[in-house]
């Protein structure tokens, strides 16, 4: 192994070995920890040390970094103290995420490092948010993120890669391609002689270099900085190198050819690394003793506090609180980049100013406007999507945007919506607000783990906010067919950490918009297509809210309670309409995730009898868990079973009869007299 220390004086190369040499011995303790019951698990990086060290050194300490499981050098080299990784790693309380992550899932703002998640590709694509940030503050800087050989077989690796070269970002991806994904061999995962060949696919550059040595390594990956920064181009770094270890410590490692074995332990980074020193007379036998007993000794002591941990007492007020950032929440430091001044807690609750309506607004219209006032009001606002540009949508929604606020807020995404839902929480990490508008509610499917597990579980891990809206144009009743018709709402009303938003008339709409964007939360913001030109009515002109986890009350009854949302109350409205010998109380729920229970309570209370109408089909739509919480909570209040009104349990089909016939207004009026009439 040829060492070459270019400019490097002797005390960089002695600090460069003992933060190589720290995780190493880390590591060889943790594994005495794990034989002796200790600590329940532990992924080793043992033999492939030199990348995840020999990259954070390269890189300036206020620049993220995305590591993986196998990186205790990124968080070690940025300096986290080893007592409270340690925490971490028991699950205690003290630790980063407060007991509720093990291993390496968890990440810390302060030392600008992300938490993955078990998944091996959402990190790319976050790595693409925060190289859009840098770039957009027109800052000298570059995020890195880690993947291994098997992580490029994942649609996460394409799209990363991919958006990352269409949209000039100065992202590094470094690939540590140590022969085996558990224990599947490389020839198994992939057909190509190079991983990095594949940067050329993307129109990027890429070099592949020996992992295993860390000079080459910290020399690539500064040179790769400067080179994203100058050109603000991505670049793929494949590093070849090896675990000497198993995939975890249960999983073993019989799978491996001793052979292989053998051959890489004449590689080892730390063996050869210090042999160079000893060489050279940078270090001599006592030194590299005194270094090693130092950090022995450190590690003990280190290790002395971090057992030194109060047990868990589980908070179940603190739990709760903790999924969701809260609105008063102060703005981390990298927003105050930005003119923020209208979220105070004064006057970020703004209310409608009924006393300035416009003329009747079609429900398009007015969400257009609620957009279009957010981003003159956040100037760290966003807006990513499908042909969003130029086209102004597949709606028209944002058409004249990109001619008022650039392309550069306004921003064209190839057809990569896991991607982009990544790249939208990359930015908030950098204090940017984003809005990401899925082209059609179904194609939410392709991004699906990046909401549900990156963006809901963010906040609750590590306290890091994910500031998104994603815009959802879905339902039916204009023809679709199953695959740009569906009501997939209740997929995510599941999930803790996520808001749902789902608006019936245009006033709600504009202000509900304002308020999803002005939420540092994640909010899925439901528009129904069918509503977008069909229904109009009065808009206050001025920038309002309307507050998420509000129901409204739509209509006075006595009879029949009907509990309903987006195109359910129209249904619900007309039908009163058409039948005055019936008195009918409406609750438009607005919101589906917080739901609005007192206002559930008290429209059961006003008439006993509760239908439950939504256009999403019966089986496990949000109508089962409303219906679930008055039996339990309200069934004193009731005259009759909760009943349900929805759509057919099929796909949409696409012709109109049969979709008339699918959706739940065809059954609405025989579930009414059928709960009128029990």
């Amino acid at each position: 192994m040829l060492f070459d220390r270019k400019e490097l004086s002797d005390e960089q190369l002695v600090y460069f070995y003992r933060s190589l040499l720290w995780p190493r011995m880390i590591e060889e303790k943790m594994l005495v920890l794990l034989r002796q019951g200790k600590i329940s698990k532990w992924f080793s990086g043992i033999g492939q040390e030199a990348i995840a060290v020999g990259a954070t050194l390269a890189l300036e300490k206020e620049e993220w970094i995305m590591p993986m499981h196998r990186n205790l050098g990124v968080f070690t080299t940025r300096d986290m103290p080893l007592s409270r990784l340690f925490m971490q790693w028991q699950g205690a309380k003290e630790g980063y995420s407060k007991a509720r992550e093990r291993s390496f899932h968890f990440g810390s703002r302060e030392h600008a490092v992300c938490g993955m998640i078990s998944h091996l590709g959402p990190q790319l694509a976050i790595a693409d948010g925060v190289a859009l940030a840098h770039k957009l503050k027109k800052e000298h800087k570059v995020a890195l993120a880690f993947t291994g050989e098997g992580g490029t077989s994942e649609g996460d690796f394409h799209e990363a890669m991919n958006v990352a070269a269409v949209w000039d970002l100065p992202v590094i991806f470094i690939v540590e391609n140590n022969g085996y994904g558990l224990s599947t061999p490389v020839n198994e995962q992939y057909r190509c002689i190079n991983l990095v060949d594949k940067a050329r696919g993307y129109g990027m550059e890429g070099v592949q270099i020996d992992g295993n040595n860390l000079l080459t390594v910290y020399d690539t990956i500064k040179g790769v900085r400067e080179f994203c920064i100058k050109h603000q181009k991505p670049y793929l770094v494949e590093c070849l190198t090896f675990r000497m270890r198993g995939h975890e410590e249960a999983s073993g490692t019989k799978y491996v050819p001793q052979d292989l074995f053998r051959l890489w332990e004449q590689k080892d980074p730390i063996k050869n690394y210090e042999q160079y020193l000893l060489d050279t007379g940078v270090l001599n036998p006592a030194t590299i003793a005194e270094i090693r007993n130092e950090l022995k000794d450190k590690i003990e002591t280190e290790l002395a506090v971090g057992f030194n941990t109060q047990p868990v007492v589980a908070d179940t007020e603190e739990e709760l609180e903790d999924v969701y950032q809260s609105l008063d929440d102060s703005l981390p430091a990298s927003a105050r980049l930005f003119d923020n001044s209208h979220l105070t807690p004064d006057n970020r609750h703004l209310t409608p100013d009924t006393r300035h309506l416009t003329p009747d607004k079609r429900m398009i219209d007015a969400i257009k406007e609620g957009l279009h006032q957010s981003m003159q009001q956040h100037s760290n606002l966003v807006l990513m999507g499908q042909d969003i540009a130029e086209y102004g949508g597949a709606f028209k929604i944002t058409e004249g945007f990109v001619q008022e606020f650039g392309k550069e807020r306004v921003r064209n995404t190839p057809i990569c919506e896991s991607a982009i839902v990544g790249s939208a929480l990359g930015l908030s990490l950098e204090g940017y607000k984003s809005m990401m508008e899925m082209q059609f509610a179904d194609f939410v499917t392709v991004g699906f783990n990046q909401i549900v597990n990156n963006l809901a579980k963010i906040h609750y891990r590590w306290g890091q906010n994910a500031d998104v809206v994603i815009r959802m144009p879905a339902g039916a009743g204009v023809g679709a067919g199953p695959f740009h018709s569906q009501s997939n709402e209740a997929w995510f009303t599941h999930t803790p950490g996520l808001k749902v938003v789902y608006p019936a008339t245009p006033m709600d709409a504009k202000g509900l918009l304002i308020a999803a964007i002005n939420d540092p939360n994640p909010v899925l913001f439901f528009e129904h297509k069918a509503l977008y030109r069909s229904i109009s009515g009065p808009v206050p002109e001025d920038y309002y809210e309307i507050e998420i986890g509000k129901a409204r009350h739509v209509r006075e009854g006595e009879e029949i309670s009907i509990i309903t949302y987006g195109s359910g109350v129209h249904w619900a409205d007309d039908y009163a309409a058409e039948h005055p010998e019936i008195s009918i109380d409406i609750l438009d729920l607005r919101t589906l995730l917080p739901l609005d229970y007192f206002a559930i309570r008290e429209a059961v209370q006003r008439t006993g009898r509760v239908l439950i109408l939504h256009e999403d089909t019966l089986t496990g739509g949000i109508g089962g868990e409303i219906a679930a919480w008055i039996a339990e909570h309200c069934f004193s209040l009731l005259d009759a079973p909760v009943m349900r009104c929805a759509s057919l349990d099929t796909p949409v089909p696409f012709n109109t009869e049969l979709e008339n016939n699918f959706l739940a207004k065809a059954r609405l009026d025989e579930t009414v007299q059928a709960l009128l009439n029990f």
